[in-house]
């Protein structure tokens, strides 16, 4: 999971994309890269940390021109720790392309050695990132040869990307002196959307991961890209586009909506913040059919992104919503001091209890979702020690029980604690006095209804059905294997396994 933007302007875009990536910081924190062009020449800088170590006033300045491009990064494909595989990516022929991705390839490896074997393109890391440009520039390169690049030209290279590679995409990049290019995968599953904003001189066009990073910085959102769609915005800021792709779906990724996206973001015309409002008003019904409402003195949500959703849900079952748990903003990653052995940040240092709220009380904690289970069962003691009568532990999302292969850095099955488990298992794990987790059907309907032209959702997580229907058992043991080699700071891999975004500096939604 990454957030990716893209501005074609008529004015410097450095502080542009500056200001869109910290918008999109949520999206990923472990390396950040820009790269502007004036004319045909690029200017790059990239490196791991955040958007604000990364860039200082002296690598701002290093960056002119008025078209760009900017990726912050979580990593799900390749070396977490290897400063190489920071985006964005750059191939100089044919043209010069610069790009920044968003997914994972699920064919990666095979498409590695093709682009050896038949391409003659030469793969330096193991960022599925540095795959995709190859092929995109090997599809540019025999679509135009010996004919001048034309949008026709570049959207029959789209299409021929379409075909060859599998998985989830969304991608922006840049040709030198031609203008910017971004595109989706057909099934939709990672979310790109685009805007523009008229200027004195003519149109401001940006393309972002999140609609968030468009109005943050004073765009007015136009529409999402559609699944398998390209949109080429040339130097002049016309917009053109095409579908490429041969029978899409839209089948945006669920968890974006649980969890990953920000709550103020519109995606797939779906208001974030609605969905999770009805994700709350489904687990009220379930908790109601589970237990009885009247055992439960207080809710309380476990920052940041279950806010809505236990909102809701105290309300529906007539109890009051109060903040039980404050979070320390200001706990750092353990990357920024490579090569020590770190303690392990327990999650006392990043949430602390009022006590208040939870002495002699039967409390029902919200959370958005359980991964790993490990972090709920230190938030459950917590609250005992707070002095809760009785913990009830109720999740906006469904049992996460499959690994997720499309772009989240989503356990193995062997490390997410509902796989082979039955819910009464989880509960003693986490030591909670009841458990209730939403309903995956249900989920799906309330989240589908906000937007009827859905296809429907890809939540594999959940269900274990992988809409892109190419997943296969080999896939599974490659996640597993990269998760074992990646190495570098052994703590920091588990953190990032519960997916806990937020227990960086910036504050989530």
């Amino acid at each position: 999971m990454c957030g990716i933007v893209g501005v074609i302007s008529k004015t410097p875009v450095n502080q542009m994309i500056y200001d869109a990536l910290l918008l999109l910081q949520h999206r990923g924190q472990d390396a950040a890269g820009i790269v502007t062009m004036q004319g045909t020449k690029c200017f790059m800088h990239k490196a791991r940390g955040m958007v604000r170590d990364v860039f200082r006033t002296r690598n701002m300045r290093g960056l002119p021109g008025t078209v760009g491009l900017g990726q912050v990064r979580y990593p799900t494909a390749g070396n977490a720790y290897n400063e190489e595989e920071a985006q964005p990516f750059y191939v100089n022929a044919p043209f010069g392309i610069v790009l920044v991705h968003n997914g994972n390839l699920t064919n990666a490896h095979s498409l590695k050695q093709e682009l050896f074997d038949v391409d003659r393109r030469h793969i330096n890391t193991e960022s599925d990132t540095e795959v995709l440009i190859n092929v995109l520039a090997h599809e540019l390169e025999m679509a135009a040869r010996n004919l001048p690049l034309t949008t026709d030209e570049i959207f029959k290279a789209v299409g021929a990307v379409h075909k060859r590679i599998k998985g989830s995409y969304a991608v922006v990049a840049l040709i030198a002196g031609y203008g910017l290019l971004a595109f989706r995968d057909p099934y939709g599953i990672r979310p790109l959307c685009f805007g523009e904003v008229m200027t004195p001189d003519g149109p401001d066009v940006m393309v972002a991961s999140e609609s968030v990073a468009l109005e943050g910085t004073g765009r007015k959102l136009i529409r999402d890209v559609a699944p398998g769609e390209a949109i080429f915005v040339d130097l002049a800021g016309k917009i053109h586009t095409q579908q490429c792709a041969e029978n899409p779906t839209l089948n945006p990724c669920m968890f974006e909506f649980v969890y990953l996206a920000r709550p103020d973001s519109v995606m797939d015309g779906v208001s974030v913040y609605q969905a999770r409002l009805n994700m709350g008003e489904t687990l009220a019904q379930r908790l109601i059919s589970t237990m009885p409402p009247n055992e439960i003195d207080v809710v309380i949500p476990i920052p940041e992104s279950s806010r809505p959703s236990a909102m809701q849900l105290a309300q529906k079952i007539g109890k009051p919503y109060r903040e039980g748990f404050v979070k320390n903003r200001y706990v750092g990653r353990t990357f920024i001091m490579p090569g020590q052995g770190v303690r392990k940040k327990s999650v006392r240092q990043k949430l602390n209890a009022i006590a208040v709220e939870f002495k002699g009380r039967n409390v029902l904690l919200v959370d958005d979702s359980i991964v790993r289970g490990t972090t709920s069962k230190e938030i459950v003691q917590m609250a005992r020690d707070a002095g809760a009568r009785k913990v009830y532990m109720a999740s906006a999302a469904p049992p996460v029980r499959f690994p997720n292969v499309y772009g989240i850095d989503m356990p193995t099955s062997e490390e997410l604690i509902a796989h082979n488990r039955s819910i009464e298992e989880i509960r003693q794990f986490i030591g909670a006095d009841a458990l209730i987790y939403q309903d995956v059907a249900a989920m799906k309907k309330v989240v589908g209804a906000l937007n009827p032209t859905l296809n429907g959702f890809e939540a594999s997580c959940f269900d274990g059905y992988y809409v892109t229907g190419d997943v296969t058992a080999a896939d599974f043991d490659a996640i597993a294997t990269q998760r074992k080699s990646q190495g570098g700071d052994e703590e920091e891999n588990a953190d990032r396994s519960r997916l806990a975004l937020q227990s960086a500096t910036t504050e989530r939604g």
